[in-house]
């Protein structure tokens, strides 16, 4: 054999040459940088649910006040405040529903990003995940500042690292079935925050309403 001939011979692939380890080396890299975002986007959302927790800690203080305000009208007779205080605590309500919801759908993607295995695994788990964090969007951005921004760039970071993983894993990605999925993540989300709020506040001690406004 031609030295040209045992040159050729040295870089065919049989599973175990170069070419495969050169291979199997640039897909070990293209891993551990799909995971590395796979972190910076599951601190993102820590740093979200955080926002939410403190904000939801000040409005259900706030409740507490506004409650304990109402009882002290009613004792006084004095309907009239009472119902200025309920009609507050309705809205701020509504607010902390919204909170908890998000809250809840945000921790939902945190742990589906902890249990991730392996390429395919981040496809599957990925996959709703924009859609969530865009419904998410217009509910808490009233709520606070930049989340509307920042859920955005969450979104987009997620969806590159979807894309990436799903080239690598050859995985194809059905947004029929992901879409379905958020939303069954979105309103399991929605029952729990139904059951849980009802346990924390306590009902309003003023019960009729015309048009959602206590009169």
């Amino acid at each position: 054999m031609t030295k040209l001939g045992r040159f050729e011979k040295s870089w065919v692939d049989r599973g175990g040459g170069l070419g495969s380890k050169l291979k199997k080396g640039i897909n070990r890299k293209g891993e551990g940088q799909i995971k590395l975002k796979l972190d910076q986007a599951s601190n993102a959302l820590t740093q979200q649910i955080q926002s939410l927790d403190k904000a939801r800690t000040r409005l259900m203080s706030k409740d507490g006040l506004y409650y304990e305000k109402i009882t002290k009208a009613l004792k006084r007779n004095d309907r009239d405040r009472a119902i200025v205080y309920a009609n507050e605590i309705a809205e701020l309500r509504r607010v902390i529903k919204s909170i908890y919801h998000t809250r809840l759908a945000l921790e939902q993607l945190s742990l589906r990003l902890h249990t991730v295995k392996d390429i395919g695994g981040i496809v599957s788990s990925l996959a709703p995940a924009t859609k969530i964090l865009r419904t998410l969007r217009r509910d808490v951005s009233f709520i606070l500042p930049h989340a509307d921004k920042q859920f955005d760039e969450l979104a987009d970071m997620l969806n590159t690292t979807l894309v990436e993983a799903g080239q690598m894993s050859g995985v194809t990605v059905d947004f029929s079935a992901a879409n379905a999925e958020a939303e069954k993540i979105l309103s399991e989300a929605e029952v729990q925050v139904e059951g849980e709020l009802e346990e924390k506040l306590p009902s309003v001690p003023i019960t009729e309403a015309r048009d959602g406004v206590l009169a």
